[in-house]
């Protein structure tokens, strides 16, 4: 699959893979990665980050939002093969690790069947490596307080609920907010378009997701990247204050 690239702003794209988006901020010939789609997804990212202008070679880093097969699928891949290290908040390292696996089950799923949208997905997931055993082996914490030393100078903001990890990334001076799944704006199993959270059957705790919003609530800015969904353009507080009321 040939993934869609939007260029959002200078040096900043948000990919849309099978299902799953990543997003690949540039500065000069050095690349920052947040997500890696599902394993299936591999041509894609690499081919993206070509279309962009980077290479593998000059990723910088990849971000993890969180450790979901359909976020981390080529996290080991790029680096095992060349170096890339791979950051992800200090709660989601053991979950890259794969010392557990907080991910929603196969009978979840099944009992969920009866939703519009549930089947095609889950046969989607199946076929894009959604199950597939995925670690990575050498996960690393952020390396400290406030904005990174990467590519577009992302600030990591713990947003718990869909993984205990979950994390979002701000980039202020640029008024935009990379949300993985804390706050999304689409998915193949839900029926409502616009700014949401995804579906409970795939949240770890749900209450803690609800409160993550706060987070969300607190950021400047005026774009939103999401890890499902399309691009939503509009004050990021308000998206998730409509999320919120969606989810009452």
């Amino acid at each position: 699959m040939r993934a869609d690239i939007h260029q959002v702003a200078d040096g900043i794209h948000l990919v849309h893979g099978s299902n799953t988006n990543w997003v690949i901020l540039t500065e000069g010939d050095a690349v920052t990665l947040v997500d890696t789609g599902y394993p299936g997804d591999r041509e894609s990212v690499l081919a993206s980050l070509t279309a962009v202008g980077g290479s593998p070679e000059a990723v910088a880093a990849v971000l993890v939002t969180h450790a979901h097969n359909d976020h981390i699928g080529s996290a080991e891949y790029l680096s095992r093969t060349y170096g890339t290290p791979v950051y992800a908040h200090e709660a989601e390292v053991p979950h890259a690790r794969r010392d557990f696996l907080h991910q929603v089950t196969v009978g979840k799923v099944l009992r969920n069947a009866w939703r519009p949208g549930v089947v095609p997905w889950a046969v989607h997931a199946l076929r894009s490596g959604g199950t597939a055993h995925v670690p990575v082996t050498e996960p690393r914490p952020f390396p400290g307080e406030g904005a990174l030393d990467l590519p577009g100078r992302p600030v990591p903001v713990h947003t718990p609920g869909h993984t205990a990890g979950h994390c979002a990334f701000h980039l202020p001076e640029a008024g935009v907010v990379i949300s993985g799944d804390g706050l999304v704006s689409g998915h193949p199993t839900s029926r409502a378009n616009g700014p949401q959270l995804l579906p409970t059957m795939f949240h770890r705790d749900l209450p803690r997701a609800l409160t993550s919003l706060d987070a969300f609530e607190a950021l400047s800015g005026d774009v939103l990247l999401p890890g499902h969904g399309a691009v939503h353009r509009g004050s990021v507080r308000e998206a998730a204050q409509r999320a919120r009321e969606r989810a009452a």
